[in-house]
């Protein structure tokens, strides 16, 4: 029997989350609590669909033209995604059997680098890495959980010559200090799997998700960052790495 998955949602033509033209598959379940997080309803891993490697490999091959075509492939995301690591696994191998490139979104607050996370790396051919904060004490405070995990995981992907997309999230009175902004640069400058960094303004697309759930948003006070700002840690960056957009 084909192995099931909890799925938040399905994006048929991504094009902002890897190379290419991508089918996004937005796995249920999440650890951290991000006060900007745009998938709100995706934290209870209970949630979502259930389908099967099988049922998503069917709807996928769909676009095979489509991603061929464009240097895409499949991207699954979050929530996190490797809250269900066998599942990750089973799809990526489904993919690579049919020859379509696969992309990993993760927060990587991954609690234990086992057999299986090694094998989903294997299956791996490119990393969307977001590390939300350098400073713990503020990364707590971000997302209610430590950077540890996501430290030692970018760590492992660097000792592996693992191909990444950094991110990083700059939110205005949380993200961009300086200082932090310098500690992400001396942290990864050594790091000569990551392909490029990708700083991403923090917007508010998903608070009509808390809204509908009842919740108080916690960054209502918060606004975009401004072109000084998203340049400021921009021009940082590029200290210490030679590719940074936004």
């Amino acid at each position: 029997m084909s192995l099931i998955g909890q799925i938040h949602d399905i994006e048929t033509f991504g094009t902002v989350d890897g190379p290419g033209i991508r089918f996004i598959v937005f796995l249920q379940g999440c650890l951290m609590r991000c006060k900007y997080c745009h998938n709100r309803d995706s934290w209870p891993i209970e949630g979502g669909k259930k389908m099967t490697v099988d049922q998503l490999m069917q709807d996928l091959l769909q676009y095979r033209h489509f991603m061929e075509s464009s240097g895409g492939g499949v991207t699954l995301s979050g929530g996190e995604a490797m809250l269900q690591p066998e599942f990750v696994l089973a799809m990526f191998q489904a993919c690579h059997l049919e020859g379509i490139h696969t992309c990993l979104d993760t927060n990587g607050f991954v609690r234990r680098i086992d057999e299986t996370t090694k094998k989903v790396l294997e299956h791996t051919d490119l990393v969307l890495l977001d590390i939300k904060q350098m400073d713990n004490k503020k990364h707590i405070d971000l997302t209610h959980v430590s950077n540890k995990y996501t430290l030692e995981f970018t760590k492992y992907l660097a000792e592996h010559d693992q191909p990444i997309y950094l991110r990083y999230v700059v939110v205005p009175e949380y993200t961009d200090c300086e200082k932090d902004i310098h500690d992400l640069g001396r942290f990864i400058e050594p790091m000569k799997n990551i392909i490029k960094i990708e700083l991403l303004p923090y917007h508010e697309l998903g608070k009509h998700k808390w809204t509908a759930m009842g919740k108080i948003y916690p960054l209502d006070a918060i606004s975009t960052p401004s072109h000084a700002t998203m340049d400021m840690v921009k021009n940082i960056l590029l200290q210490y790495h030679h590719d940074v957009i936004y």
